[in-house]
């Protein structure tokens, strides 16, 4: 029997990942074998999963709370699942789907009934992943016509910037002068001045 590793991952620092662990427990991965990445599962490039990789030998088992807590890119899932059990030939356990466990029936059946199950499990995952990125754009979207503004509220102008921005555009001061009575560095006034003389002309 070999060392049995778990492998658990939130998708900011600020998720928890408890529920994952307590999973780890009871199926008695001792605490210093549970690595812990918090981090967007887009990719396969996160320091945890990294150290794990290099830990584990022929014969260990890793131990994963879900399909997508591995990943959720279809392409890469595929990838790393050969490299963990055909390259390392290491034995990997999905809790929550028991037909995911690479020790059961290692004949030809058993790894193509594995294989077929995984392949639609990431499938859905990354189908999920791409649903949802489609969700939040049509929201945007559907926002952004209502009215509805996004990213920072952008600061009110001077209150003297209209009278500043008649004698800049009169010739009577330098836009130095101008950006200076505005309070604002010179490439902001003029900026805000072209985005008035748009609007003035945009309502004649």
């Amino acid at each position: 029997m070999g060392n049995a590793y778990g492998y658990a991952r939130v998708s900011s620092k600020d998720q928890n990942e408890d529920r994952q662990v307590i999973s780890m427990r009871e199926m008695q991965v001792p605490e210093e074998n549970i690595f812990i990445d918090k981090q967007s599962g887009k990719d396969f490039n996160r320091p945890q999963y990294k150290r794990l990789l290099k830990k584990v030998k022929e014969g260990d088992l890793i131990y994963i709370k879900s399909i997508d807590r591995l990943g959720r890119n279809y392409g890469e899932i595929q990838e790393q699942w050969k490299l963990i059990t055909k390259d390392k030939r290491v034995d990997i356990y999905v809790i929550d789907m028991p037909i995911l466990d690479t020790r059961r029936e290692k004949n030809l059946l058993g790894t193509f009934i594995s294989d077929l199950v995984l392949t639609l499990l990431s499938y859905v995952s990354e189908n999920e992943r791409v649903t949802i990125r489609q969700r939040q754009a049509e929201g945007i979207a559907a926002a952004k016509a209502r009215g509805v503004h996004f990213g920072r509220t952008p600061k009110p102008l001077p209150e003297n910037f209209y009278e500043i921005y008649q004698q800049w555009k009169k010739k009577k001061i330098t836009i130095d002068q101008a950006a200076k009575e505005c309070g604002m560095p010179k490439s902001t006034f003029y900026g805000k001045a072209k985005t008035y003389e748009k609007s003035t002309l945009s309502n004649t």
